[in-house]
Parts: structure tokens; C-alpha cells; sequence
């Protein structure tokens, strides 16, 4: 299912995928690197959209997150959960993924 959302899909999956790892914006803030005390204010811009990461701050947090960089891109709901699942899964089973797939269509 497509967000309603018409802005970037990043500030809610940002927001996400750190509570999913049970992290604080100051603990996530920190690990990216950013100052200390401004480290929490700095992540709820993000997930509040008043500001926009960096690129490479975004790959950043994606480390951090252990999740792929493209999932903070996905407009689609559904398909972003997809690439959430399939990330964590070996090679060899998501071809067999593939597979599947290609045989549904």
C-alpha cells in the first residue's frame, strides 16, 4: 500500500527502523557522529521533517540501523517491509525468492 504521504517516505522509516533497534535520537545521533548535545534534536528534525539528512549521513544511519539504504527511499509500505525481509536473508534463499516471484507473474 502507497503512503499518503507525498513527502519522503525517509522521516517515518528513519523513525522506523530506530525503534525497531530500540534506540534513542540522542543514541542514534551519536553513532552517526554527530555532537552529543545536539545529537537528539538533530534526529527529530529528521523524523519530523524539518530537515533532511545528507546522503551520506542517511548510509550512515543505515549501517547503524542494520537495514539497506534504499528502504529509507520507498514510497510503498508493503514493498519497503519486502526489502526489509528479503535484506535479511542469505543469497542463495532470496534467488529462490526471485524465483517465486518470477513464477507469480
Amino acid at each position: 500500500m502507497v503512503s499518503d504521504d507525498k513527502l519522503s517516505p525517509l522521516p517515518k522509516r528513519l523513525k522506523a527502523a530506530r525503534l525497531a533497534v530500540e534506540l534513542s535520537q540522542k543514541r542514534l545521533g551519536i553513532a552517526a557522529g554527530i555532537d552529543e548535545f545536539s545529537a537528539g534534536p538533530r534526529i527529530n528534525q529528521y523524523e519530523k521533517t524539518t530537515h533532511t539528512p545528507t546522503y551520506a549521513l542517511t548510509v550512515t544511519f543505515a549501517k547503524i540501523l542494520k537495514v539497506p539504504v534504499h528502504y529509507f527511499y520507498i514510497q510503498d509500505d508493503d514493498i519497503a517491509e519486502l526489502v526489509l525481509l528479503l535484506d535479511q536473508l542469505p543469497a542463495d534463499k532470496k534467488q529462490k525468492v526471485i524465483g517465486l516471484v518470477e513464477i507469480l507473474l
